[in-house]
């Protein structure tokens, strides 16, 4: 069973399932995400989502953490069958930044309308459904670890928020190495404001996709091909 829960330094979330679990999770993201340009604009969000689901593929292939998990055979039903088998199985996980990890929720909003536009009738299709409890688990994760009025608004903004079509990718990466830059304890004060941040598209985040444009337009380059400067520690203390 796919789960998810907060690193020990509340620095991201641990995303966690057997191999068949996060095959699935992958699966869907390819089918739902499209292939390269098929949605104009939305380019840049596409990237931020296959970064997440590079770290997913990666855990599944076990190049990540692998743990042994109870699962419910008990003693008396193996004696009960006649047979000797395993009481655990195997687990991969991969940890994510909780900006990254809730932008990719944020925006998959966008490519669920996206493909279901395409698509039509979703009632007999199979990935939206793993793409709805990805962004559930994500945001019962969430709630665990922000106030009640908070996460209530976290919803809101979940439901209404602007689309991401040439969304400003940059500013994820902004959030996540300010993010990386706190303790433990303005991680978990500052949870919130991030979440709400990434979806709400304040006057902060106008400002820094103007810069992005700006500097986009002497070469007429899309705005997710801008880099940023700043670089990402080689170590990230989950």
């Amino acid at each position: 069973m796919l789960s998810m829960k907060t690193t020990p330094n509340h620095t991201g979330v641990k995303i966690s399932g057997d191999y068949f679990d996060l095959d699935e999770l992958n699966q869907a993201i390819y089918k739902v995400i499209g292939k390269e340009g098929e949605y104009h604009g939305y380019e840049g969000s596409r990237l931020r989502i296959l970064g997440v689901s590079y770290e997913i593929r990666h855990a599944a292939q076990g190049d990540r953490n692998v743990e042994f998990v109870f699962n419910g055979l008990h003693e008396n039903t193996k004696k009960q069958h006649g047979f000797i088998a395993p009481d655990k199985n195997i687990y991969f996980s991969a940890e994510v930044l909780w900006p990254e990890l809730l932008y990719a929720a944020y925006a998959l909003r966008d490519f669920v309308r996206l493909y279901g536009d395409k698509r039509g009738d979703l009632l007999a299709d199979t990935y939206t459904p793993v793409i709805a409890k990805f962004q559930a688990l994500v945001l019962e994760c969430l709630q665990g670890h922000v106030p009640g009025e908070e996460y209530a608004a976290i919803l809101e903004a979940f439901r209404k928020s602007p689309s991401v079509n040439e969304y400003a990718v940059q500013y994820v990466d902004l959030l996540n190495l300010k993010y990386i830059g706190m303790n433990r304890q303005q991680r978990e004060k500052s949870l919130s404001a991030i979440a709400m941040k990434l979806t709400l598209q304040d006057s902060e985040y106008q400002a820094f996709r103007k810069q992005v444009i700006d500097a986009a337009a002497p070469g007429k380059q899309p705005i997710h091909e801008i880099g940023i400067q700043a670089k990402y520690p080689e170590q990230v203390e989950w």
